[in-house]
């Protein structure tokens, strides 16, 4: 087991964290984008996007506890997976003075609900600052083993 593995973890956690914040950024950001993307010459609306983590180690229960049991790395962080669109419905919303309005006066929103977003975004900065913490607690026990040896 090397030294610095719990450096190596917490630093994949804070990388993920940090890219999941940036996308919920986006999403709150574009809370009011009518034209997202451009669909057969229609725009349509941003479309949510949600962050999905793994595990960087993709090995079966056995593998960890052989592994584990030789005294190897039992965890090897985390990494994003994917990047996807959430497929709810968008808003409509009546307003006939939108330069987006239909022939009926509804104008289509994206599905982001700030409520949503800021509960994900708090959740995300509380992740980072648990691994912000574990990152702190292994400099000190690196640096309290290094004192030992003085």
């Amino acid at each position: 087991m090397k030294l610095t593995n719990g450096f190596d973890i917490s630093s994949s956690a804070l990388t993920a964290q940090r890219l999941r914040m940036d996308v919920i950024a986006s999403n709150m950001a574009n809370a009011d984008t009518t034209r997202g993307k451009l669909v057969n010459g229609k725009w349509e609306p941003y479309q949510r996007k949600i962050v999905s983590f793994e595990t960087k180690q993709n090995a079966s229960f056995a593998q960890v506890l052989s592994d584990t049991m030789s005294g190897k790395a039992v965890g090897e962080g985390v990494r994003v997976s994917k990047i996807t669109e959430d497929t709810a419905p968008f808003k409509q919303v009546y307003n006939p003075t939108h330069p987006d309005a239909d022939e009926n006066g509804f104008v289509l929103l994206p599905n982001v609900d700030m409520l949503k977003e800021m509960v994900d975004m708090m959740s995300a900065t509380r992740s980072y600052e648990a691994n912000v913490t574990a990152l702190n607690a292994s400099k000190a026990m690196i640096t309290k083993a290094l004192e030992i040896g003085k």
